[in-house]
């Protein structure tokens, strides 16, 4: 059964499949087999696992190679070798891809991260340091600037969990989902899983997480270095070396609270901003940076609350490719939150020479 579930996630590298939605292209296979598939999967690093209900899994960069390799055939796969206490990068082989620069790190979904100056080093240096010495870090910073993507550079076998308001205690750390047969079984959640194989653990959002809900992480951090699973016989975990929690807050984001309990868990917090000249050398018209340094300026003055980022300058470019810069410019202005977007459309307006800026809308029929 291994090896159809992993041909099936193969077939659409970009979507994030459900134990059900596995289930329903293989009949006859119960949700407990497919899930525990599914774990070995995530264990390899074949697969990638979100947080939420219900959780979804993506296949990797690994996971393709594996398959192409005939892991998607149907004998059963060889023992996997343990996790190292910090996975390193993937790194690039002499038939492999070819970094776009020196430095360059590969992350897990085949993607290169550019590493950035951070004291005397790299961030992802940094924050490989930090892990290895055991001291956590939050990075902060709005969104779109590039934390998660820092953070799978960093560490490879970084399990993620998006943070939300509805985030619960069963999504971190397990919970029961029913059975084809009417029965039920115990899936543990992200949280035991990283303690178990030793891997980092990356909350998201962590301020959107309600702070009762937080809290089930904080023994697993401190130096007991244990969780109790309440809701599955009172069963103890004990995290294996390698273990690490590391978050990410969104400072403008509405909802987002970064309590006392939660600062004081992380020893190190780190500001993530773009980098505008990252930018410009990845090919964004200049016009669109102009006007995000300058929209960026107001935010942190508190003029306004949004400002785009690298995320939104890069969709920039792509539809500039696609469409032209004129729709390009119109969408920027669109995508803008409603209270900031006259404020987003002026800097629009001052980096392109006055012209008239409205957002991307529909017109007469053709």
């Amino acid at each position: 059964m291994f090896g159809p579930v992993l041909t099936l996630l193969a077939a659409e590298p970009h979507r994030a499949f459900s134990i059900g939605d596995l289930g329903k292209e293989l009949p006859g296979r119960s949700s407990g087999a497919i899930g525990s598939v599914l774990n070995r999967l995530v264990d390899r690093k074949w697969a990638t696992m979100s947080g939420g209900s219900p959780r979804r899994y993506t296949i990797t960069a690994e996971g393709i190679d594996a398959y192409k390799a005939g892991a998607g055939s149907s004998r059963a796969p060889a023992t996997a070798t343990p996790t190292p206490a910090v996975a390193p990068a993937p790194t690039p082989s002499s038939t492999g891809p070819i970094p776009p620069r020196p430095g360059a790190v590969l992350r897990p979904n085949g993607v290169w991260y550019l590493p950035r100056q951070l004291g005397d080093s790299t961030d992802v240096e940094v924050l490989r340091r930090l892990r290895r010495d055991t001291i956590t870090v939050l990075l902060y910073g709005p969104p779109g600037t590039g934390k998660t993507s820092l953070i799978e550079a960093a560490y490879a076998d970084a399990i993620t969990v998006a943070g939300h308001g509805d985030t619960t205690v069963e999504d971190l750390v397990g919970n029961y989902v029913p059975l084809p047969d009417g029965g039920f079984e115990f899936a543990y959640g992200p949280l035991v899983v990283a303690m178990r194989d030793g891997r980092a653990l990356f909350i998201d959002d962590a301020t959107l997480i309600p702070p009762r809900v937080l809290a089930a992480l904080y023994p697993a951090m401190d130096g007991r270095a244990t969780i109790t699973i309440a809701a599955h016989h009172n069963e103890v975990v004990t995290a294996v070396d390698g273990f690490y929690v590391c978050a990410g807050h969104n400072p403008g984001v509405h909802g987002a609270i970064l309590t006392e309990a939660l600062a004081s868990r992380f020893a190190v917090h780190i500001e993530v901003t773009t980098d505008m000249q990252l930018a410009r050398s990845l090919g964004v018209p200049n016009g669109a940076i102009d006007a995000a340094v300058a929209l960026n300026a107001q935010m942190r003055k508190h003029e306004i609350d949004w400002a785009p980022q690298l995320r939104e300058l890069l969709a920039f470019k792509r539809v500039a490719a696609s469409l032209g810069l004129d729709a390009a410019v119109s969408n920027l202005a669109a995508i803008a939150p409603e209270p900031d977007r006259q404020a987003v459309i002026e800097a629009l307006q001052r980096a392109y020479r006055g012209s008239i800026i409205t957002p991307l809308t529909l017109g007469k029929q053709k």
